[in-house]
């Protein structure tokens, strides 16, 4: 994928609540092209939610998130935005292949061919196995396929690390850094200190 238009996430005065108690509140910050956001904080901090909330998944107490200028209920952040969260998001009874074919039925596709995604999460071979088959760091390898077979401007990522032994930590980031390079842009959460020392990457830490 290589993203020639300028994109933008802008998220202004964000307030979370959760049982009566406040997660975040008033919080500010833009995301372009070729950037990462990582959220930081200790687990209750308000990590996932606030990525729910850019999800589209639940509202915010306070504020607005915006996609180019327009609300994020717009059609196109669909199309723009891809999650992969805490779960895999796979259907386990599923082989490898059909799990990329029902992701790539339900997106726009890439530039990326679903063999040459899995030979990149070093899946390759794998085509006919059931997801329920695969140690936990390939499923989460699989998961993290579906990026690489969808056009997607913005990746959101909670804990993409997890799972992963050293040598696949290193490629998703590599993965990441190559989607920054293309235009794209990621906001995840992750206890990992991320190496990406080509890619401008912001923080926020919530309390």
């Amino acid at each position: 994928m290589s993203l020639a238009r300028p994109v933008s996430l802008v998220a202004e005065g964000l307030s979370c609540i959760r049982d009566d108690r406040v997660l975040f509140s008033d919080l500010a910050f833009q995301v372009t092209n070729r950037q990462v956001l990582l959220l930081e904080g200790r687990n209750g901090s308000g990590k996932t939610s606030l990525l729910r909330i850019l999800c589209g998944f639940r509202e915010p107490d306070a504020g607005e998130v915006r996609w180019c200028g327009e609300p994020i209920s717009d059609v196109q952040y669909r199309i723009d935005m891809a999650y992969v969260g805490h779960l895999e998001g796979i259907k386990k009874e599923l082989t490898v292949l059909e799990n990329l074919h029902v992701a790539l039925a339900l997106a726009q596709a890439g530039a990326c061919s679903i063999g040459a995604a899995l030979a990149r999460v070093q899946l390759a071979g794998f085509d006919d196995v059931p997801a329920q088959a695969l140690s936990a760091g390939q499923k989460r390898r699989l998961s993290l396929a579906r990026l690489l077979i969808t056009h997607n401007a913005l990746w959101i990522l909670d804990e993409p690390f997890t799972a992963l032994d050293r040598q696949g930590i290193a490629l998703i980031e590599q993965l990441m850094a190559e989607h920054c390079d293309q235009g794209g842009m990621i906001v995840l959460t992750s206890h990992h200190e991320l190496n990406l020392p080509t890619v401008d990457v912001q923080r926020i830490r919530l309390a």
